[in-house]
Order: C-alpha cells, then structure tokens, then sequence
C-alpha cells in the first residue's frame, strides 16, 4: 500500500534540514523521499486554497508578449535558468509560473491554422481573428488590397484605455512598427508597410498610409520604447548610432521626420526623445509625461550582443515605462514584447556558423521569435530569460491588488527537447543515446528549418562543433530558409483583479475582451462592483461550515 505521506519523526527531520539546506549536493538524495513531494504538494494545496479571488476593477494593466514563446520554449528557458545559478533546473521557477491563473491560447487565425503575430496581434489587442498578414483589421479586409481597409477597422484595448484616460505605452525589442505593436496603433493590410517608402504608390493613392506615421499620429501614444529609427527620417538621414553606414539611413519619402513631428504635437506636455541607454537613465521621470526612445534603426540586439553601455535592456525599458505611466492617477496599459525569433539560410554545414556570425552581427535581427526562425535555441531562451526578468521587475514596480497583468504569447515554434536526457542534462546538451544513424543528437532540435544540412549525404556530427556556443544552430528535421512557427496552443499567465478571468482553453481573441472587462473598457462599461484598491476576498471553506452545509443537505433530501 502507498501510504498519502509519512509521520515518521526521523523523515521529517530529514525533511526539515533538507529544506533549510542550501546545497546542492543533496538534492537527489531528498527528493528520493516521500515526505519532501508531500509537503511541497500541502504547501502548493494550501496556497490554492487560500488564493485571494480579487474580482473588481482594475486601475492598471500590463500584457507581456513573447513572441513565438509556446509551451516548450518556456519549460527549456525555465531549466536554462536555473542551470545557470547552479541547479540541475527542472524545478525552477520563473516569474511568470508564479502567476495563480494559467489558461490556454488558441492561436489560428482566420485564413490560416498556423498564424503569422500580425493576425495573432490584431486577436489580443483588438478583440477579434483577423487574417494573415494584416493589422487592426477585421477579417473582411484582404491582404495588401488597400481599398479594404477602410470600414474594417477594429481598435485595441490600448486605445480604449486612452480615450478612457489612461496613460498607455508600447516596450518591444524589435522594431516598434513591428506587428505585434502596431496591431494596439495601426491599421494596416500589409505588416511590412513600415515606412511610406514601402508601401506601393497605388496604396499611397488610395489613402492608405505607413505604420510609422500611424503610431505618431492615430492613438496618443505616452511611452514608445523600441527600435525602427530608419522608418522615422527621411531618405538618406545618417542613423546616429551608424553614421557611415548607408544601410541604416533613414528611408523615408515623403521627406518628413516623424521624430520631430512626434515632439512638436507634444510640445509643452513634457515629452522627450531619446535613442541610446546613457539618454534613457538620465530621463527625469518626474519632469517627463511623453517617452520616445529609438534605439536601433531596426530590431533591437538579442540580449547575447548586446552593448550593455548603449543598449537598453528589455527590464531597462520596462521600467522607464511604468515609472511614468504611472503617475497618471486614471492607470495605465502597457503592452511589452519581446521576439523569440531566428533567422538563416539553408548553407552547407561547414558554412553555416561563419554566414550565421555574418548576419547577426550585421543585420542584427532580433529575439524570442527572430531566435527560433533562425534555428538558434540560445539566442531564443536567453532573450526568454531576459523577458521574464522584466515581469519581475514589472511586479516589483505595481501592486497586484490593483495592476492586471498577463503574459501570453501570439504563436509557438518547432521547437522541442527531448531524448530521454538525464535528470540535470545541460539543456543545449547531447541526448544520452546514439540515433539510428550512429551519430550523436542534441537535445533540442527543430521540426523544420535552416538546421538541416548534410555532410557526405548524412546529417553532420554535432560532436564535431560546439553546440554550447551562442551562435549554434539546432539540427532540423525538413530543409526551410527559416523555421515556422507552431499551430499549438500558447499559455496564458495572469494575476491581479479579475485574472481569474483567465482560465480553461480560451478564444485569442478572449484576451482583449477579459483585459477590456477587467478595466471597464469599451465595451464593457458595466464595471465590477468594487472599485480598484480592495484587496479582493479570499475564498475559504472551513470544516464547520462544510459540515453545517452537509448536515442542512442532508436534512433538505
């Protein structure tokens, strides 16, 4: 017989010094003990059963994206952490697992069963499904058809949280006309309209206008914190962070610097621009209302190039943003992304890492998703990390009795780990045993992308690189310019009033909807009876009263 737990006085001293231990050394040996999953297990119910239900109106809220974060990217970044501080890694936490409420995404799209983040973006801001390849649109307008746009346009929660008073920001670390963004500002039938230069001129014709110039003048926007200089000046402005460089000068045709016209229609509201780390720490957060920072002329660097001088990280920016949002007694949303991509070309094995070193460090495309299109799971958990490391900090800067927040994702990745590795295998390590082919395999690997080469008409020897380095590029299973993103469903993360919202298999475009209901957004004005401030009640059942309504059942029979 399995006995639930043990009472036995030595097992519980064992239990107690294990858990007080802060060594390393023993945690095989503790975890071999019942008493240690008993009482991890008590702990987690107990918590459970404690847990505040805090269900009225929230003054803030904060959505994190991590695009291209699925399911597995989280539980390898998880593990990764935790090898970096010295654990074996699979019991760690990040923040985001802490948050009580989890639910699940469903990610299609309405024309497409693995989506793109432009329709993914235009479900969780905006409310509904849209179609591949645009932005703030309904579903009726059609890719690239410019005369579909009009008449078709659906409106963010960021936006309705502005016309409702709050103060509302965009963080990302790619360019901020990137879809994910631009779906809470623009609309747009094609995503790559990110300045009037690339869009066709019988668009221009027809009235249709650039991301860009949607984000300086569509919604007011307070803090806009990213990358995407170029598409702000016009064609040939010097970039000042690249001044020789031609590919970074601005593109613009229309001449105009939207930098400027950003801060002239701000004048008097203290607004400032900024475009490297030293401008940004020296913004006076009590003298500044408006934030434009630009910091790279595209994308900004994955977290493992970063200048860390000149830079911004992505907790940098997340931080400047909150602490100006919220001065506004009303609230405030803020919406952080961070890319989890990869990009590369189908090469010859032994071309690989040079071509790949050649195109991050020039192009320096970027992050969460950039990292997996790319077949490079290192650059994707490290940013994954770094994402997460701005949710704590973001939770060390807000209060949960009054502050939403919600941590998703638009889409996953072919990414996976597996091969039975050992308990503590390093995450970016071999698989214990040989393939059919005799040859070694990493544990992470991805169902399709630029990974896949072969050496003699076989796949290569991994054991032959140094599949620990930064640059490394997973093996892929089907030969693909850049891997794909995934068709299963994301996670969906929440804490604060009404994040219990957010549970079971949802909708993703449920996600606007819940953020909208919670702040009593359009169109939700029937607000939550209690005000934003209460500390929520705590449902909690004790025995008399079990028993009472048992007896009273039993009497009502």
């Amino acid at each position: 017989m399995c006995l639930f737990y043990s009472r036995a006085p030595g097992v519980l001293l064992l239990l107690a010094h294990l858990l007080l231990s802060t060594s390393l050394e023993p945690v095989a040996e503790w975890e071999k003990e019942p008493a240690y999953w008993n009482h991890q297990a008590r702990r987690t119910l107990q918590t459970a059963l404690t847990l505040p239900l805090r269900a009225h109106r929230t003054k803030n809220i904060v959505l994190f994206l991590g695009d291209g974060m699925g399911v597995s990217t989280v539980s390898a970044a998880r593990i990764l952490r935790g090898q970096m501080e010295g654990q074996s890694g699979e019991e760690t936490l990040l923040t985001m697992d802490t948050f009580p409420y989890v639910a699940l995404s469903k990610t299609y799209s309405v024309d497409r069963q693995v989506a793109d983040s432009a329709s993914t973006a235009t479900a969780y801001h905006c409310g509904v499904k849209a179609n591949a390849k645009t932005v703030g649109l309904s579903a009726k307008a059609v890719a690239y058809a410019c005369n579909t746009t009009f008449g078709n346009e659906v409106f963010s929660v960021l936006h309705r949280a502005k016309a409702q008073g709050k103060s509302v920001g965009i963080v990302t670390t790619t360019r901020v006309q990137h879809a994910s963004p631009a779906a809470a500002y623009a609309h747009s039938v094609s995503r790559s309209w990110y300045s009037d230069a690339d869009v066709p001129s019988d668009a221009r014709r027809q009235g249709c206008t650039d991301i860009a110039t949607q984000l300086v003048t569509n919604t007011d926007i307070d803090v806009i914190l990213g990358g995407g200089r170029m598409y702000m000046t016009p064609k040939g402005t010097p970039d000042p962070e690249y001044p020789s460089s031609s590919s970074r000068k601005g593109t613009r045709k229309d001449k105009k610097n939207l930098i400027d016209v950003w801060l002239k229609s701000r004048k008097g509201r203290n607004a400032q621009y900024v475009w490297n780390k030293e401008q940004l720490n020296a913004v006076n957060i009590k003298t500044t209302d408006r934030l434009m920072g630009l910091f790279e002329p595209k994308d900004m660097r994955f977290e493992v190039f970063r200048n860390r001088t000149r830079d911004p990280s992505i907790v940098d920016m997340t931080e400047k943003a909150i602490q100006i949002l919220s001065k506004n007694p009303k609230g405030f949303f803020l919406f952080v992304e961070d890319e989890y991509l990869t990009f590369t070309l189908v090469l010859q094995f032994k071309d690989i890492l040079l071509i790949v070193k050649h195109a991050f460090l020039c192009a320096l495309r970027g992050r969460i998703d950039h990292g997996h299109h790319d077949g490079v799971a290192k650059l994707a958990l490290t940013e994954t990390i770094m994402f997460d490391r701005a949710i704590q900090r973001a939770s060390e800067l807000t209060s949960e009795s009054d502050t939403l927040t919600v941590v998703t994702a638009d889409h996953s990745h072919v990414f996976t780990f597996g091969g039975n590795t050992p308990r503590g295998n390093p995450i970016f390590g071999l698989a214990p045993k040989k393939a059919e082919d005799n040859l070694p395999y990493t544990s992470i690997l991805y169902a399709n992308g630029p990974g896949y080469a072969q050496v003699n008409g076989t796949r290569g020897n991994v054991s032959e690189v140094d599949y620990f380095d930064e640059e490394y590029m997973q093996q892929a299973a089907v030969p693909l310019e850049s891997e794909t993103h995934g068709g299963e469903d994301v996670a969906i993360y929440a804490k604060g009033p009404m994040a219990h919202l957010f549970h079971g298999v949802k909708e993703q475009n449920y996600v606007a909807h819940a953020m909208a209901y919670a702040a009593c957004l359009e169109p939700y004005n029937n607000c939550p009876l209690h005000l934003h401030g209460s500390e929520g009640c705590k449902i909690t059942l004790s025995i008399p009263l079990i028993s009472i309504t048992g007896v009273f059942w039993l009497v009502m029979r």
